[in-house]
Order: structure tokens, then C-alpha cells, then sequence
């Protein structure tokens, strides 16, 4: 008997062991993991066993033999192996390293497959019988104390931390006072007979519609596409769904694409539900990460909310899959595995005979061109729940008006009488840091990155030059090192940069900066979400994690200050990124009973683009954008794969996809275009000169036998082994 096991490596291969010693082969179950010898010496590393066979291309006395078996029970199931081999199928990389992605980095390591668990805190009965008032001279402590009277039972370490990210520093004072002590005691799962903490809201025509017809088709395979404005109602949608899926004795996954947007959900999801809810995402620490993996597995979590990674989490009884915000470019991993979330879970879907939910206010042209060929179903949501109104959106011509630091005269005027009503402002700028580029007046010398082709971006606070791409940094100077004389001037704008202008212009105002430098510290973006909803910020200015999924009912007037940055690019996903970037943004305003407004400064007033949104809105310009792609036989009327390539040596990469194309050439098959090799938009990132080869067929099948074809061909030329390649199918980018 041969053992088949799938090791993370490089390698398109399973590797042959004999069993292991003393063991009852017939007990291990496929999609357990194994300690096995690998490579020379005393190497060992985690595999999985994915198939059993009575014979091997290798001698037998030439195989090595599994060393230990670590779980008892299969940790991934048929399902899951089928999964895992479509993944590596589809998107060509090695089985070993799909494989990995299923588990969380402590069980990839071969630890136990144990629930791990997580301290809890409690009341003592002198902390039940404290009046909280008397902790009036610690604020945070009596609101510690206030939490857990309020909550009646234990917590746990993620629960106050999703309560408030500086819970610590108020328990120990009340552990010595003697009001917490230490949980010893273990919880039962939350589970009434209801299911549910608080009943669900009304819906309304259209949200019920949609409820009903993902209801009806629960226990079967379907894909659903709901459309609905940025405020129709689709998180609750989901909840009235998800509450049906669990009367069936079911789980659902729920995936969202930024894990900021993971604790606002996570929160209204512990409001609706009396269940278990696990959580899974990068930030969480590994014993968390694995607590809920195996929460999903076993079937004690009934609903487990996360980013992409989570798509691979195993199921004890998966009845229902949810991917929020759909189109966002965050469900494609960019780097090692370069999988869609969204294209993988359809695919699991299909696989367990369940329904997928894909949920947009402005949805992937993909997924429109699959409603167009009645391969998923359309749901609208075409209101906005409640009184609330859709905001109004406006172009503002600023050619030859005067501008402070990136802010019209006009735009002051309309920021002021927002603020004159007591109502918030939403400024989006998607460009931290302080100015983009730091240039001499003199001589015209520019701050550039030695390693890659940008410019070094000005931090003014932090008195750094920084480049996004690498992370290199630098002091900022102030004397032109080429002619020695010349003035160092910043040029562009960032969001640190619009701030210090608005705290001179509105001095009595509290202005909040919302980005990934001012956001570092962990539990900082929810403080700062909770500050705006609680009214102590008159205006908000952020980047793009501003754009989706926050709920501020008390901002009117949002502005985009530099649209024009997103109309010109080589990448032909740029203007869809940027008409869907626009709409999320403006769903900010208005999102309670006034109304908003939307006002975008452009240069390009009679831009197609624009008009048709202000004009006919997205799904207009979803319609002219698909007759563009049609007329050009572009995705989704097309099927692409790109190919990567980089090295120090700029040599190397042209030279490395020349012999991928002279492989392609060997197949005779034409159905496939081949463009490149070229340089990738970015020629040089991180000291590497990077090149570009562009796959390109009307028809996937021909284009994926192609692939399948000559990738491991590749893997053996000796230039594969000078060069950082990688390939991504269906590329969403192409920088």
C-alpha cells in the first residue's frame, strides 16, 4: 500500500511514502495529516493524505515511510480535497501549497487539532452588587464594570476586545477590588430555541422578494446576484436568509472583502443571532484563527464571518454561502495562490448543492455579463430602506478656479453650510501621506525610489520620504542634492497634507483622519468609527477603507477631491474599479432621513464616464462598459491568464518568457494569443526588473488546456530557476 501525500512545495507532484508502522492502514482516512521525511537528512515537514494506491512510479525500497499519523479523524473532507484539487487545477499551482491554504498556520504545523480555549472573565457577587456610579472617578473602569452587568454572563478576550480595543488596562483594578475574577468555568454554546437575540426588521416589497427566493431554493445549488443601492437593506437580507438556513440545522459562511468591515458585522450579527459566531481574518492571532476553524469544522460555530482566507475553512453542515461586496478587488489573492474568493466559492457551492449569495450595490461586470446569460439569478433592491433618500451626485469644474491645497472655493462654500447645520463631511482622497512627490523648483530633480520606478512620498508628521511600493524610507531633506541650491518643493496632494489645510481653515472644527498610517494601532479604526457615529467629528477625511460598509446617518455632503486620477490608465479594470469606487464612496451621504449630496472635483467635466453615472447611473455605465469590453474581446468576452516574471538581472525575465512562449509554440495551438513579453507597468519594484506575458482565448477550456499543458514544462526550464514567475488566471490587475 502506497501513501499519497500532498507536501507544500514547488513541486506539481504528490509524494510516495509507505505507511507508517504498527498502524492499521485501513483506520486513516484520506485528508489527514501526516508526519513524514522529506528531502536529505533529518528534514521532516506536515503532509496530507490525499489518495491511497496499490502501486508507485518508484521503487519500494527507494520510498521512505510516514513517520507518525496526527490526527485520528480526517481533518478536511471529500469535499474539501475535491475543492482543494479544482483550485489547484484551475489556477495551476502545486497541490501541496493549495492544500496549505486550508489551514491555519498552527495546524499547518502539525499542532494538535484542539480547541484552544480562550480566557473568559466574570462578575464576582460583589461586582453584581456595585453600583458602577460609585467608579465615577475611573471612567474606564466603571465602564468595564457597566459591560459585564449589562451582559449578565461571562465574556471572553475577543468579546471586550471587540468591545473596546484598551479593555486591559481598567481589569486588573477590578480583579484586585474584587468585582471580576478569572471564568473557571466552561460556557455553553449560545443557542435558544429561537435562535435569535432581537426579531427582525420589517422588509420591505423588494427585500422580501429577494429573502424568498434564496429561501425557496435552500438545499440546492443556485447563484443569486442581489444589486441593491449603497442603503437598500442587503445586511438584512442576509440576516432574515441566514436565520432560515440555521432552523435547518445548517452553517453559513459569510465573507466580506476588508477586515475592517469585519467587527461593525460581527457586532450586528451578535445583536440578530443567539448562536456561536466565529470570526476568522488575518489579524487575529493564530489560537484565534484556529479556534474558529475548528468551531466551522466541527459544527459548533453555526456562522463563521471572514475575509478570503476563510473560503477554505471546513464545514460540518455548510447550507449557505455569502460574499458581501463582491466585485471588490480584495476577494483576488495577489500573491502565492492567486485565487478568487468569489469565482472559488461558486465552485463550492456547486459542490455541496447549496445556494451563493453575491452581494453589490455595484457589481462586477462579470457577474452582470453571467445575469445577461442566465447563469445567476438577479435580485434588486433598487430603493433605499427606511426614509432615507438617495444622495444627489455633481460635478465640479474647478479648470482655471482657485484651489487651497486641493479644496475649491466652492466646495469651502458647501463644507461650511454643512457644518452650519450641525451635519458631518465626508472628504475621500484615495493618496495618504502628505504629497506624492517632492520636487526641486530649480533644477526640476525628483524624489525617487532607488528600487523601484515611483516617486518617494512625502510623511510630513513622521519627517520621512517613504516609498508605498517597497517600504524604503528615507529622512526628508530639505536641500536638493543634484544642484545644491534649488528649493525642495512637495507636489500633489495626500490626505496629511489636506488635513493640515483644513485645520487652519476650520480651526473650531474636529477634523478626523481616517487611513492606514493614522489607523496602525490596533482597535484605533474602531475608536475613531465610534467617535463619528456618536457626532464628535464634523469632518471625516480618509482613503478607500472609507468607501464601503460604515453606516454614517449623520454625513450629508461627501466629496471626492481628485476624481481625475482614476479616468486615464493602461489597465483596461481601471475604469470599472474607479465608476464602482465612486458610487460606494457617495453611499456615505444621506444614509438617515436627510438627504446628501455628492460633489467630485474634476478637470474632466465632459468625461463619458462621469456624465453617464451622474446622468444614468451604474448600471448604465455597467452596460456601455460590457459593449467596449464586447467590441474589443476583452473579459468577460475573453479568457486571460498573465505570466510574471522578475529578477535583479534585467536580462533575465524577457528571456525567461521567451522560452514559456517557444514551449506555447510547440503545442500548435492557435486559439490562444500570446502578447509579450513586455515590461509590467511598473518596471522595477523592490530591486526587480519585471516582465509581463498576457495569455489571451475566446474560449476558457482552450485556454486552460494550454496551461495545463506547458506549466510543468515551465517549472523545469533552467531559467525558472533564475527568476521570481508566477501565474495568475483571470487577472483582475495588471500592474
Amino acid at each position: 500500500m502506497i501513501f499519497k501525500v500532498a507536501i507544500a512545495s514547488p513541486l506539481y507532484q504528490l509524494f510516495d511514502y509507505l505507511p507508517p508502522q504498527e498502524v492499521e492502514c485501513n483506520d486513516i482516512q484520506l485528508g489527514t495529516r501526516l508526519l513524514v521525511p522529506f528531502g536529505k537528512g533529518d528534514h521532516k515537514k506536515i503532509g496530507v493524505l490525499i489518495a491511497v494506491s496499490d502501486t508507485s512510479d518508484f521503487a519500494l525500497h527507494k520510498l521512505k515511510r510516514v513517520e507518525r499519523v496526527i490526527d485520528t479523524h480526517a481533518l478536511l473532507s471529500p469535499h474539501d480535497l475535491t475543492l482543494l484539487h479544482w483550485v489547484s487545477d484551475y489556477y495551476h499551482y502545486p497541490i501541496g501549497d493549495v492544500i496549505s491554504l486550508a489551514f491555519p498556520t498552527a495546524l499547518r504545523q502539525g499542532k494538535a487539532a484542539l480547541l484552544v480555549t480562550e480566557k473568559s472573565y466574570a462578575l464576582t457577587d460583589a461586582g453584581v452588587a456595585t453600583d458602577s456610579q460609585t467608579l465615577q472617578r475611573a471612567p474606564k473602569q466603571q465602564a468595564l464594570l457597566e459591560k459585564f452587568q449589562q451582559h449578565g454572563t461571562s465574556l471572553s478576550v475577543s468579546e471586550l476586545t471587540l468591545w473596546d480595543a484598551n479593555w486591559r488596562t481598567a481589569l486588573k483594578p477590578l480583579i484586585t477590588k474584587q468585582l471580576l475574577h478569572i471564568d473557571t468555568t466552561t460556557a455553553p454554546l449560545k443557542i435558544t430555541a429561537s435562535l435569535v437575540n432581537h426579531p427582525a426588521l420589517t422588509s420591505n416589497p423588494a427585500q422580501q422578494t429577494a429573502i424568498d427566493a434564496v429561501c425557496a431554493s435552500l438545499g440546492q445549488f443556485a447563484v443569486f446576484l442581489l444589486e441593491g443601492v449603497t442603503g437598500s437593506g442587503k445586511t438584512e437580507v442576509y440576516l432574515h436568509i441566514i436565520h432560515d438556513v440555521l432552523k435547518r440545522g445548517q452553517q453559513v459562511l459569510v465573507l466580506v472583502p476588508e477586515i475592517s468591515l469585519t467587527p461593525q458585522l460581527e457586532a450586528r450579527f451578535k445583536h440578530r443571532f443567539a448562536v456561536n459566531i466565529a470570526v476568522s481574518h488575518s489579524k487575529l492571532t493564530d489560537n484565534q484563527r484556529q479556534s474558529a476553524w475548528l468551531k466551522a469544522q466541527q459544527g459548533s460555530s453555526p456562522i463563521l464571518l471572514g475575509t478570503r482566507s476563510a473560503l477554505f475553512t471546513p464545514f460540518h453542515h455548510l447550507g449557505l454561502i455569502i460574499l458581501d461586496e463582491e466585485h471588490d478587488a480584495s476577494f483576488k489573492q495577489q500573491e502565492g495562490v492567486r485565487f478568487s474568493a468569489r469565482d472559488t466559492a461558486i465552485v463550492r457551492g456547486k459542490l455541496l448543492n447549496i445556494p451563493v449569495l453575491l452581494g453589490s450595490a455595484t457589481p462586477s461586470l462579470e457577474s452582470l455579463h453571467n445575469v445577461a446569460k442566465q447563469r445567476y439569478q438577479s435580485l434588486q433592491l433598487p430603493e433605499r430602506a427606511g426614509y432615507s433618500i438617495t444622495p444627489s451626485l455633481h460635478l465640479l469644474d474647478i479648470r482655471n478656479k482657485k484651489i487651497h491645497e486641493g479644496l475649491s472655493e466652492t466646495l469651502l462654500s458647501e463644507i461650511r453650510a454643512t457644518l452650519a447645520k450641525n451635519e458631518q463631511v465626508l472628504l475621500f482622497l484615495n493618496r495618504r501621506g502628505f504629497a506624492p512627490t517632492l520636487i526641486c523648483h530649480g533644477c526640476g530633480w525628483v524624489a525617487r525610489c532607488l528600487h523601484c520606478e515611483a516617486n518617494l512620498v512625502i510623511h510630513h508628521d513622521e519627517n520621512r520620504l517613504r516609498c508605498h511600493h517597497c517600504g524604503t524610507e528615507h529622512r526628508l531633506i530639505n536641500t536638493c542634492p543634484a544642484c545644491k541650491t534649488g528649493k525642495l518643493t512637495p507636489l500633489g496632494l495626500g490626505t496629511e497634507r489636506v488635513e493640515k489645510v483644513l485645520g487652519k481653515l476650520f480651526a473650531d472644527k474636529t477634523i478626523l483622519r481616517l487611513d492606514r498610517d493614522s489607523t496602525r494601532l490596533k482597535g484605533s479604526l474602531e475608536d475613531y468609527l465610534e467617535q463619528i457615529n456618536q457626532g464628535k467629528v464634523d469632518i471625516i477625511l480618509g482613503t478607500q477603507m472609507l468607501a464601503k460598509g460604515h453606516h454614517f446617518p449623520n454625513v450629508t455632503l461627501v466629496a471626492i477631491l481628485d476624481v481625475d486620477s482614476g479616468l486615464f490608465s493602461i489597465d483596461f479594470h481601471t475604469a470599472e474599479k474607479l465608476a464602482q469606487l465612486i458610487i460606494q464612496v457617495a453611499g456615505r451621504a444621506g444614509r438617515a432621513e436627510k438627504t446628501g449630496r455628492v460633489i467630485m472635483q474634476t478637470r474632466q467635466p465632459n468625461h463619458p464616464l462621469l456624465t453617464t453615472l451622474i446622468d444614468h447611473g451604474y448600471q448604465q455605465f455597467a452596460r456601455s462598459a460590457l459593449a467596449e469590453r464586447h467590441a474589443a474581446q476583452l473579459p468577460p468576452f475573453s479568457y486571460q491568464a498573465m505570466l510574471s516574471a522578475q529578477a535583479h538581472d534585467a536580462e533575465l525575465p524577457p528571456m525567461f518568457i521567451q522560452a514559456v512562449i517557444d514551449l506555447a509554440a510547440q503545442t500548435a495551438d492557435h486559439s490562444v494569443q500570446l502578447l509579450g513579453p513586455v515590461t509590467a507597468p511598473m518596471a522595477k519594484r523592490a530591486g526587480l526588473h519585471r516582465y509581463q506575458l498576457l495569455f489571451q482565448s475566446k474560449q476558457r477550456p482552450d485556454l486552460q488546456a494550454l496551461l495545463t499543458n506547458i506549466i510543468p514544462k515551465i517549472a523545469k526550464l533552467k531559467l525558472a530557476a533564475k527568476v521570481r514567475w508566477s501565474l495568475d488566471v483571470d487577472p483582475v490587475d495588471l500592474y
